[in-house]
């Protein structure tokens, strides 16, 4: 019954994806690769909620949740304040420019080189780290749920191995064949169906911890009797020290939501300026209320277990003991959903850097619109060909989550800086850009050797990303005022799509900005 609820739903969605999108024309690059610039605030929304949220920060945050209380919260509730800078700052800026990509952005502030840069540490990114990572840490899920190995009757390796590909052929086909509307259609229908699953858990457990059946009766014996584990401050020796706060996870906040290609893609695809700025100020809402399916549940399972397990054993335990049988197909269906969009939009991004950004730049700058297209989709074929061979072989790594998350800053904090001082400078030149990302990304490399590697430091990787943004941006600041250009950089109004703001855009982010500091106030 699981498995055919499972297909049930997954099959509904690729039909509903099928039709909304058969009459958008991808034979061009707006249209396959932003979706026609069409997408709407409700699709928007959706899409970015769901590529953001896959099972590795359900199951990684919940059991960090598990260990360190509700101060993981950091990771869900300042995401809405980068989305509000997003949406009243950047966004703007980007879509008067009819940017299909942050690499062009650069182009244009800077040169051709800097535009390289980024998209080559985009694309190495994406290929050697995210998408290996999307497809075992899924195929690890579903092989679980559904106990595939005995379902089979094949040995634990085999089935990881029929999984990432099952994943990798259908996510390729959302991404390389549908385009980005495909993607962020289907994204919004199981991000409505991982909202409801998600919320069961936390409302079963805390039925089943509870003394009379109640919910409240639940919170109640949570908040008496472990109110260290809702200690949004938190101790310095947790995997998110509070100090972390005000260095480098903001950074990381405003790099993910603000120039990840992955993610900003999808606001880049608004028909508008003010449906974008909805999408992107619906999504934040949402990510302050967070918490209650990444956070609470590991809450409930220390309450539940004690502190004798896993991490990465926390909810996967808690489901199968507190959700009834008949919601399980339901509740892996939209885990496979969350699996496959991760997937398939990074592999989607992949697509776009490579054929705005090296196919037509570098290699047939004569190109049509139609012969691009296609060869980002036969590039987009390789690469998820190479995920799919290659991430099997993450079984054998050792502590993988952490690892990745700390080697992610090694192209993050390169793009990010020179995306800050692209805008908030006029006379910069390119050779600081070209500079500040090679320094960048040497520097936090041999952080990575020195800390993980050698073990010859101990710095949170978080304050190391904060430190490597803060002598980029003032190495490129020295640049800009020995060696300015000779002229300001004035963006260009392209007159792609309107860009008149929502007018009350301000006035929704200044309040969600008040409801995210004020939950610190409150748990504390």
């Amino acid at each position: 019954m699981g498995i055919l609820s499972f297909i049930g739903f997954t099959l509904l969605v690729a039909i509903v994806s099928y039709v909304a999108t058969r009459k958008t024309n991808e034979h061009t690059s707006d249209g396959y690769f932003l979706g026609g610039r069409s997408l709407t605030a409700p699709v928007i929304a959706g899409s970015l909620l769901l590529t953001n949220l896959s099972t590795e920060q359900i199951v990684g945050l919940n059991g960090d949740a598990y260990r360190d209380g509700i101060l993981v919260m950091a990771w869900e509730t300042l995401a809405a304040i980068a989305m509000v800078i997003t949406a009243v700052y950047l966004l703007p800026r980007y879509l008067k420019g009819g940017i299909s990509t942050i690499p062009t952005f650069l182009e244009r502030r800077f040169d051709k080189v800097t535009k390289a840069l980024t998209s080559g540490l985009f694309l190495t990114g994406y290929a050697v780290v995210l998408l290996p990572m999307v497809l075992f840490t899924g195929s690890k899920a579903i092989s679980g749920m559904f106990n595939i190995p005995e379902l089979l009757g094949v040995d634990e390796w085999v089935a990881v191995w029929i999984c990432v590909w099952s994943i990798g052929i259908i996510g390729s086909i959302y991404a390389i064949f549908g385009g980005l509307k495909a993607v962020a259609v289907s994204d919004t229908i199981n991000a409505v169906g991982l909202l409801i699953g998600g919320l069961l858990i936390p409302v079963f457990g805390l039925i089943a911890i509870s003394d009379d059946g109640s919910i409240f009766n639940g919170i109640s014996k949570l908040t008496t009797e472990h109110p260290e584990k809702f200690n949004a401050i938190g101790a310095s020796e947790s995997s998110i020290p509070f100090a972390t706060i005000f260095t480098g996870m903001m950074l990381v906040q405003l790099f993910y939501w603000g120039s990840n290609q992955q993610i900003i893609q999808r606001a880049l695809g608004a028909k508008n300026l003010a449906e974008g700025q909805k999408g992107l100020t619906i999504a934040a809402f949402f990510k302050i209320l967070g918490p209650i399916i990444v956070v609470l549940p590991g809450i409930i399972a220390y309450h539940k277990y004690g502190s004798g397990l896993n991490t990465s054993d926390v909810y996967p335990k808690l489901v199968a003991d507190v959700l009834p049988d008949v919601w399980i197909g339901f509740f892996a269906a939209v885990l496979f959903g969350a699996i496959l969009s991760s997937f398939n939009s990074a592999l989607n991004s992949c697509v776009t850097l490579y054929g705005i950004d090296i196919y037509k730049q570098f290699i047939n700058k004569e190109a049509d619109e139609k012969t691009v297209v296609k060869k980002g989709k036969r590039f987009g074929v390789i690469l998820a060909f190479f995920a799919m061979i290659i991430a099997p072989f993450l079984v054998f790594a050792d502590s993988i989550f952490g690892y990745l998350q700390t080697v992610n800053g090694a192209y993050s904090v390169p793009i990010l800086t020179v995306v800050i001082i692209g805008f908030i400078t006029k006379r910069v030149p390119a050779i600081a850009a070209k500079v500040g990302v090679i320094f960048a990304f040497s520097i936090y490399v041999v952080y990575i050797i020195l800390a993980n590697g050698l073990q010859l430091i101990d710095l949170h990787m978080l304050h190391m990303q904060a430190i490597t943004c803060v002598l980029t941006i003032i190495i490129m600041l020295v640049i800009g005022k020995l060696k300015p250009r000779a002229e300001d950089y004035v963006q260009v109004y392209t007159e792609q799509v309107n860009v008149t703001p929502w007018k009350y855009v301000k006035v929704v982010g200044a309040v969600l900005c008040v409801i995210v500091i004020s939950t610190y106030f409150i748990f504390s």
